[in-house]
């Protein structure tokens, strides 16, 4: 019988935990009611992924205690002396988790959703400290049974709930997505160009050694006359939130994409864009926890560029940018990210790409076999499913319509998403890092190195193309929005359990990432770091547009030449989506 009343105290100790991720959740998503049915089914699948993991972690250390200890152990169905101890430990990792993810999503909450999860936190640490006091004294001094001790014990933990709640305050409504204007008239076709290449998970940490050794000539002959600067990224790192800052010049907390789906709890309607971060919250996404839905136009809560360089009557051409489906009306063209996975889709095709009249072409040349053997070493190359031919295959294509309605259209802003070095970083990064992965045997690393070089060898005749296409006035931008980094063990591990063992590489904290600027108008140079929220002001600039007062970013005129700025003063307005 001692050992059941031992599992009832651990699931109230369970429960207790899955109730401080409950505050977490809500504390992250300040648009969630907290007197909801949402609440309490957040709550409910908590449980069950945690409480119940949580229980069984403190039944099973309370039943190794009683191997050890002289003194047996005979709780009460809910024993104050055991519920206080595990109370305690629950709060501070509770507190510990808030003060993490405080820090971690600063760019992604407003900056009085951070201030109540500040006071949350503070709130939450100082009832672990009074629970811990409680567990001290009743353990040393108090009597078994005690109302006194009980009372006290009760309250403390009622205030570690209630205290942050408070805190939180009543639900936030988010802001409504912003309906772009109908395009201007052009004003005017000809003139500079604004070139824009998007790589995802490029470094020049690993280009500048390569460059050095002569294995790539276009970054080597963009670097020689280009400003150069690091860029801070956002972290956690994800492809749509820092794209998304890119192309409006604000962090995830303005912009409205703060995440790279949107989460529901079990049997629930309403949509969370952040999960608590630092307790492996997104794997509950693979077990089957919590349903996730891919993010799409809808979310945004700016303008993006193309859409403001559009509307002042600027032909632009865009393919594949982040959350751009379904595609909006611009002058010019737009080619979603989403277009590769809507080939052969009936109900959902006509909206990928705008304006319709391109849909034929981009489906033919979508559906024609192209064969990727001669950018990849053969160890890879042979495997017309592997990872890394997929994404060579799909970078080549969407290049290839980019180059052909570029030819035809002739727009002022082009900008053209990679994301192949990212998908090889997630798989091959391990065999480029020898210090880190000691265990690869050399055989294997000699390998299956050079599929990463080969991608950026690829990239590198990407640049030279972009190169030999750049006209005098004209600007071609390299921006990298995050780089890569070897992960932790520990998500390795969980990884290979969920089904990802190959992946040794990440971009959840990963390195800066950086922009190259290369023309006639830049003034050649490492310039001090900048950040993503830079770009676009930066872009703005150059093509002769206002910057918005309620961007995050600046414009980096300190990236052209005193001929290009000394007769172009950086105008303002007051914001693009009012």
């Amino acid at each position: 019988m001692r050992f059941l009343r031992m599992l009832t105290n651990s699931l109230l100790a369970g429960a207790l935990g899955a109730a401080y991720l409950t505050i977490l959740v809500l504390q992250l998503n300040p648009q969630v009611p907290l007197l909801s049915a949402s609440t309490w089914r957040w709550f409910t699948t908590l449980s069950l992924a945690y409480g119940v993991h949580l229980a069984v972690t403190f039944y099973v250390t309370i039943v190794i205690r009683e191997f050890f200890m002289l003194r047996v152990l005979s709780p009460g169905w809910a024993s104050v002396r055991m519920l206080a101890w595990m109370a305690a430990v629950l709060a501070a990792l509770a507190a510990t988790l808030m003060w993490l993810n405080v820090g971690d999503f600063q760019f992604a909450v407003t900056e009085n959703a951070a201030r109540r999860m500040t006071t949350g936190a503070m709130a939450t640490t100082a009832s672990a400290a009074v629970l811990l006091v409680i567990a001290i004294a009743h353990y040393s001094f108090g009597r078994r049974g005690s109302r006194v001790g009980a009372t006290l014990f009760v309250l403390a933990v009622v205030a570690s709930l209630i205290l942050p709640v408070a805190a939180r305050g009543p639900a936030v409504p988010l802001p409504s997505p912003v309906t772009p204007p109908p395009p201007a008239e052009v004003r005017q076709e000809t003139g500079p160009r604004l070139i824009m290449l998007l790589l995802d998970g490029a470094s020049l940490e690993y280009v500048l050694p390569r460059v050095a050794e002569g294995r790539l000539p276009a970054f080597a002959r963009v670097l020689e006359k280009a400003a150069v600067m690091d860029l801070a990224t956002i972290r956690p790192t994800q492809p749509d939130p820092v794209w998304a800052a890119v192309a409006t010049g604000m962090y995830p907390s303005k912009n409205g994409v703060r995440s790279a789906a949107s989460y529901y709890a079990r049997n629930d309607t309403r949509a969370v864009d952040l999960l608590p971060d630092h307790c492996f919250s997104h794997a509950l996404v693979h077990l089957g926890f919590i349903r996730g839905e891919a993010n799409a136009a809808t979310t945004w809560r700016a303008r993006p560029l193309w859409s403001i360089i559009s509307s002042a009557g600027l032909p632009v051409g865009v393919a594949r940018w982040p959350l751009t489906y379904p595609a909006e009306q611009v002058h010019g063209f737009l080619i979603t990210d989403r277009f590769h996975q809507l080939v052969g889709s009936i109900a959902e095709f006509d909206r990928a790409a705008s304006p319709p009249e391109i849909l034929p072409a981009l489906e033919s040349a979508f559906t024609e076999r192209i064969d990727v053997s001669d950018a990849l070493p053969a160890t890879s190359g042979d495997r017309e499913s592997s990872p890394e031919a997929s994404a060579l295959r799909r970078d080549r294509i969407y290049s290839r319509a980019m180059h052909e309605f570029t030819a035809e259209m002739g727009p002022r802003f082009t900008a053209l998403r990679y994301d192949g070095l990212d998908v090889v970083g997630h798989y091959y990064l391990r065999y480029t890092q020898p210090r880190t992965f000691r265990d690869v045997p050399e055989e294997e690393r000699r390998r299956f190195s050079q599929i990463i070089d080969r991608y950026y060898a690829f990239v590198d005749g990407e640049i030279g193309a972009a190169l030999d296409a750049v006209q005098p006035g004209d600007l071609l931008m390299i921006v990298s929005g995050f780089g890569m980094q070897p992960m932790n063990p520990v998500k390795q591990v969980i990884g290979g359990l969920l089904g990802d063992p190959d992946f040794s590489g990440t971009h959840e904290r990963a390195p800066d990432g950086f922009l190259i600027a290369y023309g006639s108008a830049a003034q050649q140079g490492r310039r001090l770091r900048g950040s993503i929220v830079d770009v676009a002001p930066t872009a703005l600039y150059f093509l002769g547009l206002p910057a918005a007062r309620d961007m995050d970013g600046f414009a980096r005129s300190d990236l052209f030449t005193r001929a290009f700025t000394s007769d172009r003063p950086i105008v303002f307005i007051p914001s693009y989506s009012r």
